[in-house]
């Protein structure tokens, strides 16, 4: 993280609606709702330059803007690059949480840059920020059984196993947000890359 004086963006990835709320796509919004509750529980609201809902809180000792975009997946970009414009974020203080298919379920990675990985929503944010180069907290979800077409797995529930464990699979995204923020990419990285899978 580059600037402490100024705030960090902490977006989290999804699909707008009630049909998507509780899919494994949508991991991005449960993981930034629950850092929300923890920066003082205030209420998103719509930031409507930037097609978001948004909410200005504190994690520690750090500023946070904590984010959901309003677009699908695929268009993520956008509302991504309009509030770096917006609040003054540098690409180096953006943090995006999102659904991760090639770790299993539960697990949590963090990392700079990078591919993708077929990722639709990081696809957007990289072409619209013109950079690959920001902070990622990866959720797993597992891969899909069998023959299933990853498109579909991705926009369904967690299995029954899966939602026993998901409130502290979240939680401990959480935690590792808070950290990343904290003390850094490569402390943060040490202290919870050893504590999942």
């Amino acid at each position: 993280m580059s600037s402490p004086s100024g705030p960090a963006l902490v977006v989290g990835l999804g699909n707008p609606g009630p049909a998507y709320a509780d899919t494994r796509h949508n991991i991005g919004f449960r993981v930034v709702e629950l850092l929300a509750s923890r920066a003082g529980g205030g209420r998103f609201s719509r930031h409507r330059k930037a097609n978001a809902d948004v909410l200005e809180g504190r994690l520690g000792e750090r500023r946070v803007v904590l984010a959901k975009p309003r677009s699908y997946m695929n268009l993520s970009g956008g509302p991504v690059a309009g509030l770096l414009k917006y609040y003054s974020v540098p690409v180096d203080d953006l943090v995006v949480v999102h659904d991760d298919l090639d770790l299993g379920f539960g697990v949590v990675r963090l990392k700079r840059g990078g591919g993708e990985g077929g990722h639709n929503g990081l696809r957007s944010i990289s072409a619209s920020v013109g950079s690959k180069d920001y902070l990622r907290v990866r959720f797993g979800i597992g891969r899909p059984p069998g023959r299933q077409d990853p498109a579909g797995f991705v926009l369904k529930r967690f299995s029954a196993v899966e939602a026993k464990e998901l409130d502290l699979a979240v939680d401990l995204a959480a935690d590792a947000t808070e950290a990343l923020l904290a003390e850094g990419l490569e402390a943060a990285q040490n202290r919870f890359h050893a504590l999942t899978g």
